[in-house]
């Protein structure tokens, strides 16, 4: 908010000031009134207007991490009151199947704290039937309400480590429509039966009540499926289904030509004093592979009856790539001795999909034997992709290879997936409401808000890298050398992950020996004289030369 400035509070003689703490500018002089609980160096929120700046909260010491995440999320305009909750849905829903006698079990990670998803698995005569239950958000939330146009507007939950500002209130997405156990929640049901060879039949779809009996984390799925722990038929046998179910859904996937790209996800530990005490990239646990699979079908289900009957909704469309981009994909690779699949003499839209995806494989073969370049290459690919985003034209997804697709998994954290609820049952005749008239304006409006909720998580994430390699040098001397690769080249210089984590940037001019420039394909800096070379997915040696922590930013020189 343009009026709302995060500022660390300090003292210039007689004057309390404001020094602007996560861009620059000059301090700005606070109003005393109001001022008694906040302490020079703490980190604190200013209201600016006419005359001194008034103090609008104080959110805890400067040099405490949790501090500055909340301040990230005042400073960017994330932080701000939901509108009142409407009456509550009558309890005497007629169209409401019950399904509280079935068993149903969540999967989340450990610090989850609202939970949009539950499954129930059976195997039957004619093949293992999955019921794949989605919390209601839209019995709570009608559609033009005040509560609406405030979702509408967020279009997502924006989670940074340790904290969340959910697009919905708490009331709501921790509670009411959280599948907590043991608790009667309205969901809707996508029910598909799988056959003996474990394809997927038509989808059955309504609106349920349920009672999730278990609350499983991602590690302790993984415990009972691999046989490190062990639990009751009731929970055991639903969670192996599902193991097999979507063990078949992935094979599919991947034999229709989806593109294969794994990436992990970096998490944090706290110390409880200030710091951040370790991170760490969580591989892809297959506890979350099955849940995957599991939302994926639900989604294309979903989408498949609303695209099916010429309807529209806010889809989730991957429109296939450029034949030029994964031509000179190729060629970036071919430049970096990456193995790849022979390309057709004649590349349209839909055959340079198929070599997308056949390259991808490739590329994850190749780090997995050689264990180098899998974020660079990994980046490569994506890079030459377009770019996912809403729509409400089903344009089918290229990267799942699936001919109609939308999010509806989801509703408690993203938008989009609360209108696609909308369409769901107003198709079925459950519910009378209008969608938005203006769906094109929503789609691209909920697309942009998705980057924007991705870009301040990914500078939160850095925030906290940098506390921990300040920590780090602290304990080991700024003298401390770190094994590390290039993941990424510019005109100016290269971006290395090192020590695991952590990700800096070396000018150029800091490279010894020659003056260094891109080379065409932009896959090296090459020495002018020498022709010497970085190339992306290189290891190189570094020392860190400065750490900017309010912003996230690290400085390095080749050790």
């Amino acid at each position: 908010m343009a009026d709302l400035l995060v500022c660390e509070l300090a003292r210039r003689g007689k004057l309390l000031v404001g020094e602007p703490y996560f861009e620059a500018g000059v301090p700005v002089v606070v109003d005393r009134k109001g001022a008694g609980e906040a302490s020079v160096g703490d980190l604190i929120v200013l209201r600016l207007g006419r005359g001194r700046a008034r103090l609008e909260r104080v959110l805890g010491p400067a040099s405490h991490i949790e501090a500055a995440l909340e301040g990230l999320l005042w400073q960017e305009g994330v932080r701000r009151p939901h509108a009142p909750l409407p009456p509550l849905p009558p309890e005497d829903e007629p169209d409401r199947v019950d399904l509280r006698g079935l068993f149903a079990f969540t999967i989340d990670p450990e610090e989850a704290k609202d939970f949009d998803d539950a499954l129930s698995l059976r195997r039957e005569e004619s093949g293992i039937r999955a019921w794949v239950h989605i919390a209601d958000v839209s019995a709570y939330v009608p559609a033009g309400s005040p509560l609406d146009r405030g979702a509408a507007e967020r279009g997502f939950s924006v989670y940074v480590p340790g904290r969340v500002e959910p697009m919905l209130p708490e009331e709501l997405s921790a509670d009411l429509c959280s599948l907590r156990p043991y608790e009667e929640r309205r969901c809707v049901t996508v029910e598909i039966l799988f056959d003996d060879a474990l394809a997927p039949g038509d989808a059955r779809f309504y609106r349920s009540l349920i009672r999730s009996r278990e609350r499983l984390t991602y590690g302790r799925a993984q415990a009972i499926l691999a046989g490190r722990e062990r639990a009751d038929d009731e929970l055991a046998e639903p969670l192996r289904l599902a193991d097999i179910v979507a063990e078949a859904l992935r094979r599919r996937r991947y034999g229709r030509g989806a593109l294969r790209i794994e990436t992990g996800e970096i998490a944090f530990a706290f110390d409880g004093e200030g710091g951040v005490e370790r991170a760490w990239i969580e591989g892809e646990p297959l506890a979350h592979m099955l849940v995957e699979e599991l939302m994926i079908a639900a989604n294309e289900a979903v989408a498949g009856l609303l695209a099916g009957r010429g309807r529209e909704a806010v889809y989730r469309v991957h429109e296939r790539p450029d034949p030029q981009s994964v031509e000179l994909l190729l060629a970036k690779l071919a430049d970096l001795e990456v193995p790849t699949p022979p390309a057709p003499e004649q590349l349209t839209p839909a055959t340079a999909a198929r070599l997308a995806a056949r390259v991808s494989t490739a590329v994850s073969r190749y780090v997995e034997q050689s264990g180098r370049g899998a974020e660079a290459y990994s980046a490569l690919v994506l890079r030459a992709l377009k770019q996912a985003r809403y729509d409400p034209r089903n344009l089918g997804h290229s990267g799942l290879a699936s001919r109609a697709y939308c999010h509806f998994t989801s509703p408690i954290r993203r938008y989009p997936d609360l209108v696609c609820h909308r369409a769901l049952l107003r198709e079925l005749g459950v519910v009378d409401v209008e969608l938005p008239e203006d769906l094109p304006e929503l789609a691209e409006w909920t697309s942009v808000r998705e980057r924007e909720a991705a870009g301040l998580e990914y500078r939160a994430d850095e925030l906290c890298l940098a506390w921990l390699l300040e920590r780090r040098l602290f304990e080991e001397g700024w003298e401390a050398t770190f094994a590390g690769e290039i993941i990424g080249a510019i005109g100016s210089g290269i971006f290395v992950r090192f020590a695991g984590v952590f990700e800096g940037y070396v000018p150029a001019r800091r490279l010894p020996g020659d003056y260094f420039e891109l080379n065409p394909l932009g896959t090296a800096l090459v020495g002018r004289r020498s022709g010497s070379a970085y190339r992306l997915g290189d290891p190189i040696k570094v020392r860190v030369a400065d750490v900017r922590r309010w912003e996230g930013k690290v400085e390095l020189a080749p050790a």
